[in-house]
């Protein structure tokens, strides 16, 4: 088995992920994306867990189609298991040969099955049905199918598309329902609130009192966000801190294990493989888990296995011994450790920040001085939490010209959910080539980072008093 903290493939990249557990073990169904030219048709992969660090690569799972099939591309959908035992597998085909009436690839609920616990399975092409009137046929994807005991029937959730009204809000979470999972009765949408361009992977479980309703939205955001409620039927509540991660995490949907909750997603790559390259579709794995809160509202962070695998300490100092206060009311201050880090490694610092500071956090992969590096902020009176670096893009020779007019990297800022003048100690977790800094294990931000290789860690102030209670680093040696 690979030990791996973003698990990817050899041969290509995770695109959305399909978690299902069994007997303890994560089965974990991804699209597996090849960015060969020209592209192929998209296949469902499969890697196994079971303790979230070390994963098994099985290759092919769900085979797609051929270039005349309907499932030339095997997009996302659901798995469940009846109750004689066999597991079906709903998923989305779409051939881009194949265009609907409104010139757009159709894309399908397509049906496979399979009797050997899952190792083959069988498709069902006849039972294959696409958007009823009324939505758009090109829209009509990621199938995700659960039992409701309270009304004795299966629902199956679909991203789709109203054809009518304004064409960035005619995102819903269409509906159907089916007594025994083979034939399905479109019914009233699961949830319509004509926001968002669509509601990609979506996503349904109970815990505890509460329901929890999982979308990707493809929007402006692009992220993946929560809702909850009493019932499956709503209505559906706004958490403050409403969305799973930041724009690097896309697509995630959850599994179970022992009571515990957990969210799958991948962390987008960038073309060029630089940090100023646009985002691209699909990436590397990421885990965080779920932990549920006194008021139900959901707070994320590293499983502590993948936490727990990160063993072995690295000496690193920042000054002669903690705690260290930096106190610059009106001016900014870092301390920046005397040692290079390693390429990937765990960090833990506690801070205890002042009332009415305006800035803090760390300093990663940074030059001796902190002049070059990434930038995790924390800035307590906007309540957010963002990702940043720096020395930003060079558009010149000159002092000004550099994209200085932009307040962070672009969609990487998540809200850090203390008030204004009274946050908590602020616990980060960032791994050093993708950060993904738990909050208070509360608030994770992943980013992808590429072109400072390496450096320094360090912790810094901006107008207010900040000390550094803990700091501890530490890293694998099996990699």
């Amino acid at each position: 088995m690979k030990r791996s903290v973003f698990f990817q493939p050899a041969d290509g990249w995770v695109g959305d992920l399909i978690p299902f557990e069994k007997d303890g073990e994560f089965w974990l169904f991804y699209l597996h994306e090849d960015r060969s030219d020209p592209k192929p048709g998209t296949s469902w992969n499969l890697v196994t867990t079971k303790d979230l660090t070390q994963f098994e690569d099985h290759g092919v799972s769900l085979h797609h189609g051929s270039e005349t099939d309907l499932d030339f591309n095997a997009y996302t959908g659901s798995i469940v298991t009846d109750e004689s035992g066999i597991h079906h597998l709903f998923y989305t085909g779409q051939n881009p040969r194949n265009l609907g009436p409104d010139g757009a690839p159709l894309q399908l609920v397509m049906h496979a099955t399979s009797t050997d616990g899952m190792r083959t399975w069988q498709k069902h092409p006849e039972l294959t049905f696409g958007a009823p009137d009324g939505y758009e046929s090109g829209d009509w994807r990621d199938p995700f199918v659960f039992w409701d005991d309270s009304k004795s029937q299966w629902r199956m959730l679909l991203a789709a598309r109203h054809s009518t009204g304004p064409e960035r809000r005619r995102g819903v979470i269409a509906q159907c329902v089916s007594s025994d999972l083979m034939t399905w009765q479109h019914t009233e949408p699961f949830w319509d609130p004509r926001r968002y361009i669509t509601h990609e992977c979506p996503d349904v479980f109970a815990w505890g009192d509460w329901w929890y309703m999982v979308y990707s939205e493809f929007s402006e955001s692009f992220t993946t966000r929560y809702r909850m409620a009493k019932s499956p039927d709503g209505p559906w509540i706004v958490p403050d801190l409403d969305s799973i991660d930041g724009r690097a995490f896309y697509a995630s949907k959850s599994a179970e294990r022992d009571g515990r909750r957990f969210f799958f997603g991948w962390i987008a790559s960038k073309e060029g493989n630089r940090d100023q390259g646009p985002w691209q579709w699909a990436g590397t794995m990421s885990v965080l888990e779920a932990r549920q809160n006194p008021d139900g509202t959901l707070a994320f962070s590293f499983a502590d296995e993948l936490v727990e695998s990160f063993w072995d300490d690295v000496p690193v100092s920042l000054t002669s011994a903690l705690p260290a206060r930096l106190a610059v009311p009106d001016g900014y201050s870092a301390l920046i450790s005397a040692e290079e880090l390693p390429d990937q490694f765990y960090a833990k610092a506690v801070l205890d920040i002042a009332a009415n500071t305006t800035e803090c956090g760390l300093l990663l992969r940074s030059s001796h001085d902190g002049d070059h590096s990434y930038v995790l902020r924390l800035e307590p009176k906007r309540g957010r939490l963002v990702f940043d670096r720096w020395p930003r893009t060079l558009t010149g020779a000159a002092q000004w010209h550099v994209s200085g007019a932009l307040p962070f990297a672009v969609a990487q800022e998540r809200p850090s959910g203390p008030p204004p003048g009274a946050p908590p100690p602020w616990v980060p977790a960032p791994p050093a080539l993708w950060a993904a800094p738990p909050l208070d294990r509360q608030v994770a931000l992943s980013a992808r980072i590429y072109d400072l290789a390496s450096g320094r860690i360090g912790v810094f102030a901006g107008e207010g008093n900040v000390t550094v209670t803990e700091l501890e680093i530490r890293q694998r040696t099996d990699n």
